[in-house]
Order: structure tokens, then C-alpha cells, then sequence
């Protein structure tokens, strides 16, 4: 796991994290039943590492040929359950808890924005992976992949990780992808989330 990508992507999200706990993670050294008061930064380590790995598979198949927009409509879920399967594992969520999107409304701390309610959030969900595949520009498609998923917030929690994870295969698609987009990215993350919040968080 490149761990630029991952400290920047996760410390993002307000978990207090390192690199050398990332590292820890990545190399199969922490447990899940750990009883420490890092576990939940660990956990969200682990978590993430997992996900990054099936991205890194969408990637590959991307970089083959296959359609961007195509390949994540059909493996964003893919991507949503490695993220939480650790959480599965330790018995804080149930594999049901990870099967489709939310049934319930969601709310952002410190945030104005509504996400979309549950019926429109499921008919728009279809439409943005549409709108993907028909738009011929990766940058386009990387921007407002990312604005559009968060806007909508398909998900309970792991919806700003998903959004960069999507972000990143977009750009990726079209070959301008490296290994410190996330870091890259904190200013342009400052700028959406004032134009949706007014407060930068």
C-alpha cells in the first residue's frame, strides 16, 4: 500500500494515524481483536489497506483497457465491503451491515448539506455511474465522480474514502494518476467542502 496515499486518506477522516502504524497493518502484523486505545485508528488502517488493494485490482483492469466507468459501477461495492470487512471480523458490524447502500437517512457533522434521502439517493446512484462512462474526459470524470458521490452519500460512514477511491480510478484511466494524489488533493477537499458546508470541514 503506498503510504503517503493512505496517511493523507485516512488522517483526512480525523483518525489519528502514522506511518508506521500504517505500515504495521499493511504487513499483517496487527490483530484484529487487539485491545489497545489505538484499535480504532488501527482498525481504520486496516480497513483501508484492504479496500486499496481491490482499487489497485480495478486499477489494473482499467489500465487493460476495460471502461472506467463501467469497471466501478461494478466494483464500488467490492470496494465498500474489504473497507469494513475488518469491522465484520472484530464483531462491531454484521456482513448485512455491508450489503448495499443505506436504508436510512444520513447527516454530515458541521455540514449544511442534506445528503439526497434513500429513494432518491437510489435512483441517482445508477445515474452517476452512467454519466461516467459516457463522459470522455478522466479529469471530468475524477472531479465530479468525487463531488457527486459525496454529494449524494450512498453510505452510512466511508463515503469520503469511497469518493477518493473513485476519484483515484478515474484518474487513473487517464494516466494521471501518482502516488500523492491524496496529498495533492487537501486543498482542492478544503474548497468542496466549503462550497458544500460553508466551514471547510
Amino acid at each position: 500500500m503506498a503510504t503517503t496515499d493512505a496517511y493523507h486518506s485516512i488522517s483526512i477522516e480525523r483518525y489519528r494515524v502514522t506511518p508506521e502504524l500504517i505500515a504495521k497493518v499493511s504487513s499483517g502484523e496487527w490483530n484484529a481483536n487487539e485491545k489497545h486505545r489505538k484499535q480504532r485508528d488501527a482498525m481504520a488502517a486496516r480497513r483501508y489497506y484492504q479496500a486499496f488493494q481491490s482499487v489497485t485490482e480495478s486499477i489494473k483492469a482499467i489500465l487493460r483497457g476495460e471502461d472506467a466507468g463501467m469497471l466501478a459501477d461494478k466494483d464500488h461495492s467490492k470496494w465498500y465491503r474489504e473497507m469494513f470487512d475488518p469491522s465484520v471480523a472484530a464483531g462491531i458490524l454484521t456482513g448485512a451491515d455491508l450489503a448495499g447502500y443505506r436504508n436510512h437517512q444520513v447527516y454530515i457533522g458541521n455540514s449544511k448539506h442534506v445528503p439526497l434521502n434513500v429513494d432518491a439517493m437510489r435512483d441517482a446512484m445508477p445515474i452517476l455511474f452512467e454519466l461516467l462512462q459516457e463522459e470522455p474526459e478522466a479529469s471530468v470524470r475524477a472531479v465530479l465522480g468525487h463531488f457527486i458521490f459525496v454529494f449524494i452519500h450512498p453510505y452510512m460512514d466511508g463515503n469520503g474514502r469511497m469518493a477518493r477511491f473513485l476519484m483515484n480510478a478515474m484518474l487513473a484511466s487517464g494516466g494521471s494518476m501518482d502516488g500523492n494524489t491524496c496529498g495533492k488533493s487537501r486543498r482542492i477537499y478544503g474548497v468542496i467542502g466549503k462550497s458544500q458546508c460553508g466551514t471547510g470541514h
